[in-house]
């Protein structure tokens, strides 16, 4: 029998100044240890749940003066470093944003120097989208930041455990992410950008 609901109004942040506004209901008191939540009414919160709150300790500490960029720009420019020379259409899944808003971050990125769009050799009409040199400078200056904040918000993992965390959510996000393409965009591009 329930005896009490609680409404909880999530704001999620995704990408800087875009929010997902979403209403939670949870059939427990929200009081008590997270690690008794379960234990006591059933009703323990699950890996979505536990993971957008522990992104959001994350989005509170990466602010822009301290990453030396805007958190979202790091997140776009990891996975474009991570999948160099991808075509700009899949960005818009990649990053859950609508094809708009994906043109309009990469133009930041361009005019910040740090990505460059090239024509694809084998469909003129499609982009692809590529790490400049000095996206990828920009990138190892936000590293040792980002690690920081990372051992503030993980602090209470033992390091064995945060080697785990981190082959868990690679393994996790490999198989939520689109699949690769079977042959690598960057060989038909055929440029090599000298962008400083």
């Amino acid at each position: 029998m329930i005896r009490e609901k609680i409404m909880i109004d999530v704001h999620i942040m995704i990408f800087g100044n875009m929010t997902a506004d979403t209403t939670m209901r949870t059939d427990a008191t929200m009081s008590g240890t997270l690690d008794a939540m379960g234990e006591v009414k059933g009703c323990a919160p699950g890996s979505m749940v536990l993971m957008s709150r522990l992104a959001k300790q994350f989005y509170r500490r990466g602010d822009e003066d301290r990453l030396g960029m805007q958190l979202r720009h790091l997140v776009a420019l990891s996975y474009v470093s991570d999948h160099d020379c991808c075509p700009q259409h899949e960005l818009a899944d990649a990053f859950c944003m609508d094809a708009n808003n994906v043109v309009l971050l990469l133009n930041e990125l361009d005019e910040l120097g740090y990505v460059t769009r090239l024509r694809d050799a084998d469909d003129r009409r499609r982009h692809l989208v590529q790490l400049t040199k000095a996206g990828r400078r920009a990138l190892d200056r936000a590293a040792g930041t980002q690690q920081a904040i990372e051992s503030e918000v993980l602090h209470a993992l033992e390091p064995d455990e945060r080697q785990t965390l981190l082959r868990l959510l690679r393994r996790a996000l490999r198989g939520a992410e689109p699949a690769e393409p079977a042959e690598a965009p960057a060989a038909k591009a055929g440029a090599e950008i000298q962008a400083a």
